[in-house]
């Protein structure tokens, strides 16, 4: 099962980024050539049927599966960064997060009214980081059919952050 396969390659991090915190290391899977095509697969029967006009990933890590799907997916790929990182004119929103404050932009002229999304980020834990995202995408008009995780730590209950009625998928869940 991709599930027990995902969990068992990928790596905890004791304390980091900052004492407390248990860091789920994805990227043993991203080096797994099987591994990380059984995941974008998956992902892909996901978000199929929602019939996205985009993706948007989540930096940092999100951004690469979130760009093999859209690419698997024939659509285009919209990041949302970090606050400096985008040249263009920008929306930003601002959000806690587990282990501090921080804020996401995206290029405001990126995705236009009206069109439908699949947000990805790789992690969902108390749900700071995605509740910003949804929010930047909702205040450029656009409709977001669904959230994707590669890892989901229950525990935490980020999915109490986010409205009812948007699909979530989570790949890997931590209760």
């Amino acid at each position: 099962m991709l599930q027990e396969r995902v969990k068992n390659i990928m790596k905890e991090v004791p304390d980091f980024p900052k004492p407390g915190i248990s860091f789920k290391d994805i990227t043993p899977a991203m080096a797994d050539p099987i591994v990380a095509k059984d995941i974008v697969e998956s992902m892909v029967a996901w978000a199929k049927p929602l019939n996205p006009d985009y993706i948007v990933g989540v930096e940092s890590r999100g951004f690469m599966f979130g760009f093999a799907l859209a690419q698997k997916l024939g659509i285009g790929f919209i990041p949302i960064r970090k606050a400096g990182k985008l040249p263009r004119p920008v929306l930003q929103q601002s959000y806690s997060l587990e282990y501090g404050e921080a804020v996401i932009e995206i290029h405001k002229d990126d995705i236009k009214p009206g069109s439908k999304l699949i947000i990805h980020d790789d992690l969902l834990a108390t749900g700071g980081t995605i509740k910003a995202a949804v929010s930047l995408c909702e205040a450029l008009e656009a409709e977001v059919l669904g959230i994707h995780f590669l890892v989901e730590l229950e525990f935490l209950n980020g999915r109490a952050q986010l409205a009812k009625g948007i699909n979530i998928n989570a790949l890997v869940s931590y209760p």
